[in-house]
C-alpha cells in the first residue's frame, strides 16, 4: 500500500500525523470493537428490536463515532477516495460478484414489494451496508496504517506488508467483536462466516488501496440480501 493515501490530511501535509500518539489510533480501534459489540448486545440481544428499528441507534451512534474519528485524525476524504479510485471500483466489482454469489446460494425468503421494498433497499441495503463497511473495514485499516506510519514502519516495503497484515487482523477483531454481540452468531454458526466475508472485503481494500472496494462491495452484498430475502440471509442481522 502507498503511505501517501493513509497520510492524507486536510492540511495537505503529514504534520498532524506526527502530533498524534501512535497508540491513540489503536484506542480508536478498540473503541470501535466495543461500540459494535455493545450496540448489537443491547439493541438485538436484550431489546430484540426489529431490524428496521435496530438500525436507527446503530446508524446514529456509529455515524457519530466515525465523524469524531474523522475530526480527530484530520483525514482528507477527497484524497482518500480519489487515490487509486479506478482500482477501487474494479475491486468493488470483483469482490461484490463473489459476495452476491454467496448470497444467492442461501435459501430465499419472502421480500417486500413496491415502496416497502424501495425503503428496505435504501435502509437495510445502502445505509446498513455503508455503516458496516466503514466500521468493520475502513476504520480499522486507516487507524492501523496511521499508527504504524508514525512509528516509521511504512517507510519500506517489508514494513508496509507487515502493517497490511496487522490491519487485516485488526479488521477481523472488530468484525468478531461486533458479531459476537448478536445472539444468533453466538448460538448458531458462530462468527466464521462473517469473518470470511468481511475479510475478503478488507483484503480487497488493502490490495486496491481505496476504500471504495470495501464500501461498495458491502453495500452490494446487503442489497442482494434484501432481494434474496432478509429473513433467511445471514448477512442481515438481527434475526429472531
Amino acid at each position: 500500500m502507498s503511505t501517501a493515501i493513509h497520510s492524507a490530511f486536510a492540511s495537505g501535509s503529514a504534520e498532524p500525523l506526527v502530533q498524534r500518539a501512535w497508540w491513540g489510533y489503536l484506542l480508536w480501534m478498540a473503541a470501535a470493537a466495543l461500540l459494535g459489540f455493545a450496540i448489537a448486545e443491547i439493541c438485538a440481544g436484550l431489546l430484540h428490536l426489529p431490524r428496521s428499528i435496530y438500525l436507527i441507534p446503530y446508524v446514529a451512534l456509529v455515524s457519530l463515532f466515525l465523524y469524531a474519528f474523522l475530526r480527530w485524525s484530520g483525514l482528507s476524504l477527497t484524497e482518500l477516495f480519489s487515490h487509486n479510485w479506478g482500482w477501487g471500483v474494479m475491486g468493488a466489482v470483483l469482490v461484490g460478484a463473489f459476495l452476491v454469489s454467496n448470497i444467492f446460494s442461501q435459501p430465499a425468503s419472502a421480500r417486500a414489494t413496491g415502496l416497502p421494498l424501495a425503503f428496505d433497499l435504501l435502509w437495510s441495503g445502502v445505509v446498513y451496508g455503508l455503516i458496516d463497511a466503514l466500521l468493520l473495514s475502513v476504520l480499522p485499516v486507516l487507524a492501523t496504517w496511521q499508527a504504524f506510519s508514525i512509528l516509521g514502519w511504512t517507510n519500506h516495503w517489508p514494513g508496509k506488508i507487515a502493517v497490511g497484515a496487522i490491519a487485516f487482523i485488526a479488521s477481523l477483531l472488530v468484525t468478531v467483536c461486533y458479531h459476537l454481540g448478536y445472539p444468533e452468531y453466538r448460538a448458531q454458526g458462530g462468527v466464521f462466516g462473517p469473518s470470511v466475508g468481511n475479510g475478503v472485503m478488507t483484503l480487497g481494500y488493502l490490495l486496491t488501496n481505496n476504500p471504495i472496494t470495501a464500501i461498495f462491495s458491502h453495500i452490494v452484498m446487503h442489497i442482494a440480501g434484501v432481494l434474496r430475502g432478509s429473513a433467511t440471509v445471514i448477512q442481515l442481522p438481527p434475526h429472531y
